[in-house]
């Protein structure tokens, strides 16, 4: 057992009081510290090579959207999962970006311990740096098991973030038709 992070999870099973050597434990620390690498992957990717150069030209000037991308993130106070989906728009400006980059940008951030409030802002500056777009917005939904599995254990809250840049920011128009799209509006 090499891994400090092994070390560290066999240590938390000895502390609630578990046998880390019974049968269904034995492995725990390493099965641990793997999905722990797995969930907080984020930390380990570059935007540049998750994008590859998947910017196009485009004379297309009307809002992108991508819908509903589930992402899956760790609450940095606790270390509990929040789980959710995102909506991201951009308004081009002359560059789209390849569709599957979108939902890979959000895994990045999502994939490290995270406030959601902060994981809907580096979205969108991520995705108006890489596009130069007149504008972006970004919507989050999610339900924090924090919120639910301790503290006020309240089972149907759910928290909806945004984050609005240039003409989503800037012209009521442009944020209603977004919202609208993604079901948020009037």
């Amino acid at each position: 057992m090499d891994n400090p992070m092994e070390q560290h999870y066999r240590a938390i099973i000895e502390a609630v009081g578990e046998d880390p050597e019974r049968d269904g434990l034995r492995d725990t620390p390493g099965r641990a510290a793997k999905a722990m690498a797995f969930l907080t992957r984020g930390y380990q990717q570059d935007i540049d090579e998750v994008v590859n150069g998947a910017v196009f030209e485009s004379t297309n000037n009307e809002i992108v959207i991508v819908r509903d991308i589930e992402l899956y993130s760790l609450c940095e106070h606790h270390l509990l999962p929040f789980i959710g989906r995102a909506h991201v728009a951009y308004l081009p400006s002359g560059k789209v970006i390849g569709l599957s980059k979108i939902p890979r940008i959000v895994d990045i951030f999502a994939r490290r311990l995270q406030i959601q409030e902060n994981l809907t802002q580096q979205i969108g500056e991520t995705i108006q740096a890489v596009t130069g777009a007149r504008g972006v917005g970004v919507v989050i939904e999610a339900k924090h098991l924090c919120a639910m599995m301790r503290g006020v254990e309240k089972q149907n809250s759910s928290m909806t973030t945004s984050w609005m840049h240039g003409r989503f920011r800037d012209d009521p128009r442009t944020r209603s038709e977004f919202l609208t799209l993604i079901g948020r509006g009037n």
